[in-house]
């Protein structure tokens, strides 16, 4: 009795397990070239479609090295999503043989205007090509990105970001901008910027007494690093992509991230302010004390020498 009761649970079991796989089989395989379009293609399909990133959000995609598991993934394919900046998808596409339609969602996306922008092209192409209908959960994502627009103005206003002149890597500064920052001198990436480049970057910020330096983490740090020892500045480094750190699972929530970043360097750069402040008074405090203890070893040295005069 126990053992065909046994028997019946493991064909359940069984029977189960392969109309799971399959119904996992049927789902369309989304390959996004980084992880800011695969986290939008989560948000608005994640149920509906198997997402497989290829390039790490720790590094900028167009320095991304192919490995043998990405072919297979294009191989897999029913739609491909890219940005236009990644030089090896056309090299994976020959490599995998890939039928699969790519779509290019060109632009940038960290700015709240942008990403919206971003999220309509994607829901479009996973309409159009795999006949997913997500305009009800386009409209809820569209909603949040504007929750998140008035989330980091009104942070920005309360943590004094409006006309603080900062330097920012270039692929942040629309963000930089966005939150109220003035942008008083901008960099490429590092091997990109030239001698003269760097000397001007240099004397904008010293000029504009900018206190800080804004990175890209993906783009590398230590010339961020170096510009902000030379001016006297604190440097931060911020990203553009999602799944750099825990709970970063969308752009919406980098963004939130980034200003909370900036803004810990910002109350930094006050604290070194006041300690620089405190510093040169001690030191005008001290220049004084030295002076008038000078004055007064010249004034009882001229006492002492006339009052021998006296009495010779």
């Amino acid at each position: 009795m126990y053992s065909y009761i046994l028997l019946i649970l493991l064909m359940t079991s069984i029977f189960v397990s392969i109309n799971f796989v399959n119904a996992s089989s049927e789902k369309p395989v989304v390959v996004c070239t980084t992880s800011v379009l695969a986290s939008i293609v989560k948000d608005l399909a994640a149920d509906e479609v198997i997402v497989e990133v290829i390039a790490s959000p720790a590094i900028c995609p167009a320095h991304y090295d192919v490995k043998p598991s990405d072919i297979e993934a294009f191989r897999k394919a029913d739609l491909i999503l890219m940005h236009g900046i990644e030089p090896w998808v056309e090299e994976l596409k020959k490599a995998s043989g890939t039928n699969a339609p790519i779509v290019k969602i060109p632009g940038p996306w960290n700015t709240p205007k942008a990403l919206k922008d971003k999220y309509t092209k994607v829901a479009n192409a996973l309409s159009e090509y795999l006949g997913i209908d997500i305009s009800e959960r386009l409209s809820k994502c569209l909603e949040s990105i504007d929750e998140t627009a008035n989330w980091l103005q009104k942070y920005a206003e309360e943590h004094g970001f409006k006309d603080k002149p900062v330097v920012s890597m270039l692929w942040q500064k629309s963000f930089i901008e966005f939150l109220g920052f003035k942008v008083v001198a901008t960099y490429g990436p590092p091997e990109k910027v030239s001698a003269k480049q760097y000397e001007s970057i240099i004397t904008n910020a010293t000029r504009s007494h900018a206190v800080l330096v804004i990175d890209n983490i993906q783009s590398g740090t230590e010339l961020g690093k170096k510009i902000a020892n030379e001016i006297g500045a604190i440097e931060v480094a911020i990203s553009n992509f999602p799944g750099i750190a825990p709970n970063l699972n969308n752009v919406t929530s980098v963004m939130k991230w980034n200003a909370q970043q900036i803004a810990k360097a910002l109350e930094n750069m006050e604290v070194k302010l006041e300690i620089n402040k405190l510093r040169n008074e001690i030191n005008t405090w001290r220049t004084i004390s030295i002076s008038v203890i000078i004055i007064a070893i010249i004034e009882l040295a001229i006492i002492i020498i006339m009052a021998k005069l006296r009495r010779k």
